[in-house]
This record gives C-alpha cells, sequence and structure tokens, in this order.
C-alpha cells in the first residue's frame, strides 16, 4: 500500500519517517487517503465521497455565515437522576465523555446567519455517549426552538445519535415529547424547521424532532430508523431489502426529501431558507 512504501522510504537506507495521523483509512472504499485532503473536503473521502464523522464545532464553522455564530445554553451539564451504575458510573462516563469531546453535552445550540438569513441552528455530536438523548439535549433543544420563536428564527437540528439515553430512563423518554410539543409551537407561529440527518440517526431521536422537519434532508448513506435491522428481521421473520434505512432507501419510500452532499450542505440550506422564510431574506 501507499503507506507502507512511505514508511520504507522505497528500499533507501536512510528511509524518512513518516509521522503517525497523516493518513486514515476509509471505511467504504477501503483505501489510505491523506487526512489533511478528507478535512479540507468537510470530512469526506476523495476518493468514493464517503462522509466521515463530523465534530459540532466543525458543523457549525461549515454551516454559519462568517462572524455569526454565538453558543446559547452552553454550561448545561447532566444530572444523573436514577443514580446509574453499568460497567461504570454514569457520574463518570459523563465526566470521561467531557473530557474526551470537550463539549458538556451531545448538542451544541446556538444563533447564527446562514446566508444571511437569522438561524437558530443545534448540531449533535456522535462522540460524546454516541449522541444519545438526555435530559440536557432535550432542553437545549427546547430552549432553541423556543428562542427561535422569540426572535421569528428558522430552527435547523443536525441530528446524529443512537437514541434516548437509557442512564436517564424515563427521563430522556420525555424529551421526545417535550421536544416535539416545541416544534408544533413553531409551526404555530409559520417558521419553518429543517431537519438533517446524518450518521447514524435513530430510535428516539429519529421517533421525534427529527422526523417533525418541514423539509428533511439526509447525508448519502446514513443509517436512518427507529431499530436496528437484525432486531427488525429476527421479530417479523422476513428478509428486508436491499439497502434498508439508508437514506437511498428513505427518499424512495418519502421519508426523506433529499439528499444533500456535505460540500452543498450550506448552499442548500441557505436555498431552502430563502424559499421557506423570504422576510427574514429581505429584512
Amino acid at each position: 500500500m501507499v503507506l507502507d512504501r512511505l514508511r520504507s522510504g522505497s528500499g533507501r537506507k536512510d528511509p524518512k519517517k513518516i509521522p503517525d495521523g497523516l493518513w486514515i483509512k476509509c471505511p467504504s472504499c477501503s483505501k489510505t487517503v491523506f487526512k489533511r485532503l478528507v478535512e479540507e473536503r468537510l470530512e469526506t473521502c476523495p476518493e468514493c465521497g464517503h462522509h466521515f464523522p463530523m465534530p459540532a464545532e466543525r458543523r457549525v464553522e461549515s454551516l454559519a455565515d462568517p462572524d455569526t455564530w454565538q453558543e446559547w445554553d452552553p454550561d448545561l451539564t447532566s444530572a444523573d437522576p436514577l443514580g446509574f451504575v453499568d460497567s461504570k458510573p454514569y457520574t463518570d462516563r459523563i465526566q470521561q465523555n467531557m473530557a474526551k469531546t470537550g463539549l458538556k453535552d451531545a448538542v451544541t445550540t446556538g444563533g447564527c446567519a446562514i446566508h444571511g438569513i437569522p438561524t437558530a441552528l443545534g448540531v449533535m455530536d456522535f462522540r460524546f455517549n454516541g449522541g444519545s438523548m438526555g435530559s440536557v439535549v432535550g432542553e437545549k433543544l427546547t430552549r432553541l426552538i423556543e428562542r427561535g420563536i422569540a426572535e421569528q428564527r428558522a430552527v435547523i437540528i443536525i441530528s446524529t445519535s443512537g437514541g434516548a439515553r437509557m442512564q436517564e430512563g424515563a427521563v430522556s423518554l420525555m424529551q421526545m415529547a417535550k421536544t416535539s410539543a416545541a416544534l408544533a409551537k413553531l409551526g404555530e407561529a409559520s417558521l419553518p424547521y429543517i431537519s438533517v440527518l446524518t450518521n447514524p440517526t435513530m430510535a428516539g431521536v429519529m421517533a421525534s424532532y427529527a422526523s417533525l422537519g418541514d423539509v428533511i434532508i439526509a447525508e448519502p448513506k446514513a443509517l436512518i430508523g427507529f431499530t436496528g435491522a437484525r432486531v427488525i428481521k429476527e421479530t417479523i421473520k422476513q428478509e428486508l431489502p436491499e439497502g434498508f434505512q439508508t437514506s437511498e432507501f428513505c427518499m424512495q419510500h418519502g421519508q426523506v426529501d433529499v439528499i444533500v452532499q456535505r460540500q452543498d450542505m450550506r448552499d442548500e440550506l441557505g436555498r431552502i431558507l430563502n424559499y421557506l422564510h423570504p422576510q427574514a431574506a429581505s429584512a
């Protein structure tokens, strides 16, 4: 492979050391690609277009107009209502996720402009406990939507999640109704909501705010669904169709409106916002 040849120095007596971390193997095409090229393409493979996971801060940077982003509610942190312990205490798990990601929880929210249109933007981050939805995620997204109503902003939520956070039990499940009720109020205010589904968007998140957009966008080949394909197959005792629970399958069956490459996402969001929220565009 290219990386092996570079490390061996092509047979030279004094091979030049290639630092670790310069290359990354694409899980889709299995090619080893230069990491900087992946980063320049917004965390997508230059060979096949595979969409790698994207940290929340990079996502915000790729979407918001320059110098318009202002984070909201950055200091909310999870409690431990059940005193939950699995392989480790829930509080320890939260602290480890904070240290690993630099985040307080699995969603970042704030205000910005996209193509000049004032927007309330929420971005989930799968690195934090699998993007799971607990009390903080539900509260921050509800506040985001309520502030969008108060400031007459469109709302966009970028989802990536394994679902509700089991360590918070029924408290996490309550967030499904809480966020959905807030979105109903947004609709009553005649303000648009765009939901963007990225890989993966599953379970309680998909069964609530992720599926309620006026327009639902998905990145290519994202895993989208409620429960896993294996569980469904074993339950219904039937073979599942090819491509089941992918963005493309969901679009073919009417659950997704449009599939958008990550490099085109900002322009596509601006186009849709200009159509759905023209009064803000002309303000």
